[in-house]
């Protein structure tokens, strides 16, 4: 994927409020323009059962097409939303990145956060490893913070850091395109507090006994010995 770090982004109108539906509209096509571009872009019904999945959703919504037909005709008069000439069946695919006037990784996190929910730098690293690999961490609360700093001329702060939670390290971050947030809030939602769905754990899980996995063979291969478990 081509980084467009050096590229400066369009200049921006004022960024659009969006509704929660909105939100979750857009987040989904972002997310399967990148996670299933196969089936991109999206019939209504595709971005239906998108919109309603049980798995990376926090909160978990139960939108009818009425809902999602509504949302799209307002995120079109907004430039956030196209539809896909050709074919039977009308396609939709998001204009978020020009729409907004961010740079592409600035919108990776921004539609994460619109679909899971407030998230730490950590999380919100771990859970684009399908949609754009950060090199590490620090670089994920770079745009965070550039997102925060938004002058009002390009239309404000984007992200928001809110407090720590009880017995946590790191703070969470949550979107304002939905408009401002309870920054005394801690983020800690459904998936936090232990009750999310187990698919969502285990595939986090998984995610971060890959990258453990990457690290040791490259300190192994640094020090000249083989990684635990070959001869």
């Amino acid at each position: 994927m081509t980084s467009t770090t050096s590229i400066p982004p369009p200049t921006p109108t004022p960024s659009p409020l969006l509704t929660p539906t909105e939100a979750r509209v857009l987040g989904t096509l972002m997310e399967k323009a990148r996670t299933v571009p196969d089936s991109y872009p999206l019939s209504l019904n595709s971005l239906l059962l998108g919109c309603n999945q049980k798995s990376s959703r926090d909160p978990l919504m139960e939108l009818d097409e009425a809902q999602v037909a509504t949302a799209l005709d307002e995120l079109k008069s907004a430039g956030l939303v196209r539809e896909s000439s050709g074919g039977r069946t009308t396609r939709y695919e998001h204009n978020f990145q020009r729409g907004i006037g961010v740079f592409e990784q600035s919108a990776v996190l921004l539609g994460l956060l619109m679909l899971r929910g407030a998230q730490t730098a950590g999380e919100l690293r771990l859970n684009s490893e399908r949609w754009y690999k950060f090199a590490d961490i620090s670089s994920v609360e770079g745009f965070l913070e550039e997102l925060q700093d938004r002058s009002p001329e390009k239309g404000g702060s984007l992200v928001v850091k809110l407090a720590r939670g009880p017995g946590t390290r790191e703070q969470r971050w949550a979107h304002l395109l939905c408009g401002p947030v309870d920054t005394t809030h801690t983020g800690l939602g459904r998936s936090a507090e232990g009750s999310g769905n187990t698919a969502e754990r285990i595939e986090r899980l998984e995610a971060e006994v890959a990258q453990l996995r990457e690290t040791v063979q490259k300190l192994c291969s640094e020090l000249g010995v083989s990684p635990p478990g070959h001869a």
